[in-house]
């Protein structure tokens, strides 16, 4: 029986010098082709035209190259495009790439499906099917990139893990990718540019802190109220808020990197005094900026946008306290709304 070919990007640039050099031929043969792999984003052996025809033809009998495919690209009227992003399996996710006059922003996805169960969340009427291997997410950024330089005449200059999945629930491959993304040998990103955004998962907040990251955090708030957060987002009961404070606390004093909250403000849930005093209050324990989300609605239930009096009732309360406060319009509401809240996200990292 034919064994399954292994996906040559999950070697390292030592194991590929090493098989190699089993091989019979030079170590540096290893460096060209991890080359060809990240830093040139070849999709077959035979894009590697500086490789020999027979060591092309090796690589083949050996490995394959499971190469995202965009399965469908949408474009919106205000320049957001969403892309179905087809793996090598068959199962689809979604990334966006989001337009400003000054920068691009990929909205990137992190699992198929999402563990969690966010009421309000497309993607999390979806079962998590399997998380997304590093070299899946980095070739959302390279489509992104590649669309970004052919649309807008730049490249992208922005990250936000804000599309399908918990990203700290797929730490490791997230922070594989995120090394490859920032690494010369890869796209060369500042990782100040890159912002990975949880629902706040508090154990994974502080193995962020403890590996010393330099990306953003981005955190899903949504209530400061236990009970409201937990009628939002029902596996937060797991996480209360006590806890996730503690959490953001410990980030800060490692880091010395400020938190965004993400907040979607919806009509009867949490557009009460109440809700904004709670959020006032839990603004203070970490320096912070807070984002005011336009919500798009998934269906006729009982998530709806609250009226425009509301966001300003909370605009008005933060910046009476000092905090720095936006409020985030949803983008490409002409093209089908994307998983969860992907787009629903200005240009920002």
């Amino acid at each position: 029986m034919q064994t399954e070919k292994k996906d040559i990007r999950a070697l390292s640039k030592e194991q590929l010098r090493d098989f190699f050099v089993a091989q019979g031929d030079k170590a540096f043969r290893g460096n060209q082709v991890y080359e060809w792999l990240w830093n040139k984003g070849a999709h077959k052996f035979d894009d590697m035209t500086n490789v020999a025809k027979a060591t092309r033809q090796m690589l083949e009998d050996n490995f394959v190259i499971n190469h995202i495919k965009v399965d469908q690209m949408q474009r919106s009227e205000d320049g957001t495009v969403k892309n179905a992003v087809r793996l090598h399996d068959g199962l689809i996710v979604e990334s966006v790439l989001i337009p400003t006059e000054t920068r691009t922003t990929a909205c990137v996805s992190s699992q198929v499906g999402c563990s969690l169960d966010c009421n309000f969340c497309a993607t999390a009427r979806l079962k998590r099917m399997r998380n997304l291997n590093p070299d899946e997410i980095y070739d959302q950024v390279v489509a992104i990139d590649n669309e970004s330089k052919l649309y807008f005449d730049r490249p992208l200059s922005n990250i936000v893990f804000m599309g399908m999945g918990e990203p700290l629930m797929n730490y490791n491959n997230v922070m594989k990718a995120i090394d490859m993304i920032t690494s010369p040998e890869g796209l060369g990103m500042s990782p100040k540019r890159i912002t990975v955004s949880t629902s706040g998962i508090p154990k994974m907040i502080k193995k962020l802190a403890d590996d010393e990251v330099k990306f953003k955090l981005a955190v899903s708030l949504h209530s400061a109220v236990d009970e409201i957060r937990s009628q939002i987002m029902p596996f937060s009961e797991n996480f209360p808020l006590k806890d996730l404070r503690e959490s953001l606390e410990y980030w800060y004093s490692k880091t010395k990197s400020r938190v965004t909250y993400e907040y979607v403000v919806w009509k009867g849930i949490n557009d009460d005094k109440k809700s904004i005093d709670a959020l006032v209050k839990f603004c203070k324990y970490v320096p912070c900026k807070v984002n005011l989300i336009e919500y798009n609605p998934i269906d006729d239930g009982e998530f709806q946008q609250a009226p425009a009096a509301a966001i300003e009732a909370y605009i008005s309360a933060l910046e009476r306290n000092d905090i720095v406060a936006k409020v985030r319009r949803s983008r490409g509401k002409d093209i089908d709304a994307a998983c969860g809240q992907l787009a629903n996200k200005e240009a920002e990292a």
